[in-house]
């Protein structure tokens, strides 16, 4: 004979539902059965039971509570024009979570190894002057101000600076997806990226689903948070920010960092042309023209117009590419080869379990292997 679990919470089934971004009517059509456990008609095996938790994201647990857990953010989620909220998707929620457990376990590691706080975290706040921290940021990744013009393309130029940013402690993440699940996309018009800041191992996440052209104003927007000691997320809709005082400094610190007023005032005699402009100053268009708002070159309709037909462009481009890709590669920014490196020294120094290196990384068995022994570089 089959059990069957009577005292499953109807409600939670519901909340669990919704909870996961999907309409009651919706998920039932294709999961009659579980209509029917909330009705009262059946009730579920342990496995049938499983099987809904897999499909929702929610822990076994939590359907036998007697009202659905509070579940928000420990860091504020800005949105452009707007002030911080606490409560996002279930997708970036998990991301955020993910990061956070990744962030408590180097940490810890990092403290018992010996290594001291970052100077750099917290040491600046709202009340300081954005050239100050720009100036401060170069030479801490010991850069000049014309640091970017050695590189052909802006794609280079970004990479070299990811590497830069985590030759300093920083570890620095590019995700589309929870994970390596890729049915569980995060929404670049909810989070382009998030930071979670701590003296020993601040994190760095960046929505690799966003263009490339403005992945690069994100990343210096999330360091400028670090300086500032500040976690935060935000959707920088339009590549504007939100209606906050750290938001709007991080903005003037990446525009100042990735694009000196000084300098482009002297181009913008010569070409307003964002593309020339691009390849000059090493930066995406999207970052020139977003400049040229900022010093008041151009109005907002002009920004709007080029942005628009930009982001269409990006759009149409990613619609027309093949999907696939090197696993490992991808993995490598996904993880961060700074974070794995720490990971495979603490397996090889017997601090770490395989186990526990295999859910700190999304990787396993003789995926992870390959990883490390293939894909990974030593610090």
């Amino acid at each position: 004979m089959v059990n069957r679990i009577e005292n499953i919470n109807s409600n939670l089934i519901e909340w669990a539902i919704t909870r996961a971004g999907f309409k009651l009517e919706d998920f039932f059509a294709k999961n009659p059965k579980v209509e029917e456990w909330i009705k009262g008609n059946k009730y579920p095996t342990i496995k049938q039971l499983e099987e809904f938790t897999h499909k929702v994201h929610v822990p076994f647990g939590y359907l036998f509570l007697n009202e659905p857990p509070q579940e928000e953010l420990n860091i504020p989620f800005f949105r452009t024009g707007k002030g911080g909220v606490k409560k996002v998707s279930l997708n970036i929620y998990h991301t955020v979570q993910m990061l956070q457990e990744r962030q408590s376990w180097l940490t810890d590691y990092l403290t018992e190894s010996g290594y001291g706080d970052l100077s750099f975290v917290g040491s600046f706040d709202e009340n300081d002057n954005y050239k100050e921290i720009v100036n401060d940021i170069r030479k801490t990744l010991n850069l000049n101000e014309g640091w970017a013009k050695e590189f052909r393309t802006w794609e280079e130029t970004l990479d070299y600076l990811t590497r830069k940013i985590e030759d300093t402690g920083v570890i620095v993440t590019f995700n589309g997806v929870v994970g390596n699940n890729t049915r569980r996309r995060i929404d670049v018009e909810e989070c382009r990226g998030f930071v979670l800041v701590n003296d020993k191992a601040p994190f760095l996440f960046i929505n690799s689903a966003d263009a490339k052209a403005a992945q690069m104003f994100t990343l210096i927007h999330e360091l400028a948070h670090i300086w500032l000691g500040e976690s935060a997320g935000f959707n920088n809709d339009n590549m504007l920010p939100a209606d906050d005082p750290i938001e709007k400094l991080c903005d003037k610190v990446a525009a100042e960092f990735l694009v000196p007023e000084t300098h482009f005032r002297k181009l913008w005699q010569t070409t307003q042309n964002f593309k020339t402009l691009s390849r000059n100053l090493k930066v995406s268009p999207i970052v020139v023209s977003r400049r040229a708002l900022d010093l008041k070159l151009i109005t907002k309709g002009e920004f709007f117009e080029f942005y628009n037909a930009y982001i269409k462009s990006f759009q149409l481009k990613k619609e027309n590419q093949v999907s696939g890709g090197n696993f490992y590669a991808t993995a490598r920014k996904r993880v961060s080869l700074r974070f794995a490196n720490y990971v495979n020294t603490a397996v090889k120094e017997n601090n770490l379990l395989y186990r526990d290196a295999y859910r700190l990384t999304n990787l396993r068995g003789n995926t992870y292997e390959k990883f490390v022994n293939e894909y990974l570089y030593q610090i």
